[in-house]
């Protein structure tokens, strides 16, 4: 290891008449100025280091280590001194040594979907101090008048890092942010590009939503993101579109939204009709199981997503894992909401006991593959079965 090259290993020994001394391992750094004061380092200590030119590997020098109340001879000093520059040294070189990837250390990171549209993948694990909450994807569109965000990260230092990426693609500002969903990495990073003069949009559900729920969500993701949450505040998306769907022409761009409710109530999707391109927001997941929360609707979600593929995209951003296309989206989301409905929903419909339909239908190999399909399968089932039983 280069960083470690020039360390060596010394042995202090307390050196007593007739007797060895136990030892201790200390790292300093080898270098002539340490060398030269443990060349005069006369009294109180045995050094052992490979190699040191001109000196045997161990060599006792001739006194003690000072006592409380001794006198501190010259060479005794010398030797305290040399310890202290290694200690020192060492200390500054391991400080200075590459760290692990950690809490600050994740970077988002663009890619294309298509001319002018990016997609921003974030980790598939859950909301962290590593990830600042940004384990969802997100997108852009350049435009020659600015920039369009689609969602905003879960707190201002996540916002902050999404801009980096955007950054690295175009120096265009980012001009407006439109929210596809009320959950907290979709939005809380609003009041951020708000205060560097983005306008900020959702569908008129989805702001409603975002009012009721930030201060709880606020909560939570502090228990979670601790310090990194600092700066953070609940900004409701300002322009709220009315209706079923909405169309928005923003810098020579068409994006049409329509509501999904499907993992959160006011959910929607951004369709890109130029490009053939569909922000999904929560409604598709691939590479990780899709997760049922206590507000999502299944019933909803198995709707919206036939409403998608009736849109013939040609890629979809899902709202967890990899850029995809619709035969991806249909095998690892579309089907398992149709086992959702068709499956769960009949028995519960039926009245068939929950714990028995739940353990008939535990291991589905069709998507056994999925990341957390072992902690979220169960839990999805009976959430469905709740949904249909109470209809």
């Amino acid at each position: 290891m280069e960083g470690f090259s020039r360390f060596v290993l010394v042995r202090v020994v307390p050196c007593q008449a007739g007797a060895g001394g136990a030892s201790r391992a200390w790292p300093i750094t080898f270098n002539p100025a340490v060398e030269q004061v443990r060349r005069i380092w006369q009294h109180g200590v045995t050094l052992s280091q490979q190699p040191v030119p001109g000196l045997a590997a161990e060599r006792p020098l001739n006194s003690f280590i000072p006592t409380l109340g001794a006198p501190i001879r010259l060479g005794a000093f010398f030797g305290i001194l040399a310890s202290l520059v290694g200690y020192l040294s060492a200390l500054v070189l391991l400080l200075c040594l590459p760290l692990p990837a950690s809490a600050a250390d994740y970077v988002p990171r663009a890619e294309v979907v298509t001319t002018g549209v990016y997609a921003i993948v974030g980790p598939l694990g859950q909301r962290s101090p590593e990830n600042d909450g940004l384990n969802a994807n997100y997108g852009f569109i350049v435009t020659p008048t600015g920039v369009i965000l689609i969602d905003s990260g879960a707190s201002r230092i996540a916002a902050e890092k999404l801009e980096g990426a955007i950054r690295r693609v175009t120096d265009q500002p980012v001009r407006w942010v439109v929210n596809t969903g009320s959950q907290d990495h979709r939005w809380l990073g609003n009041a951020y590009f708000a205060s560097q003069g983005a306008e900020i949009l959702a569908m008129a559900r989805t702001g409603a939503t975002q009012a009721r729920q930030g201060a709880q969500q606020l909560a939570g993701l502090e228990r979670l993101l601790g310090e990194r949450l600092r700066g953070t505040t609940p900004l409701p998306a300002p322009k709220l579109l009315p209706g079923d769907a909405a169309t928005l022409d923003l810098g020579g761009e068409t994006l049409e939204l329509s509501y999904t409710d499907a993992h959160y109530p006011g959910d929607a999707i951004v369709f890109l009709p130029k490009h053939g391109v569909v922000f999904a927001g929560d409604l598709v997941y691939v590479d990780r199981l899709l997760g049922i929360l206590p507000s999502s609707s299944v019933n909803k979600g198995h709707q919206a997503f036939q409403t998608l593929a009736a849109l013939a995209p040609k890629r979809i951003v899902p709202g967890h894992g990899r850029v995809c296309d619709l035969d991806q989206a249909q095998r690892e989301t579309g089907d398992y909401y149709a086992f959702l409905v068709d499956t769960i929903g009949a028995a519960a419909r039926e009245m068939e006991p929950m714990d028995d339909t739940l353990s008939r239908y535990a291991d589905l190999p069709a998507f056994r593959h999925l990341e957390n399909y072992d902690s979220l399968h169960r839990a999805n089932m009976n959430r469905a079965f709740t949904e249909f039983e109470t209809q």
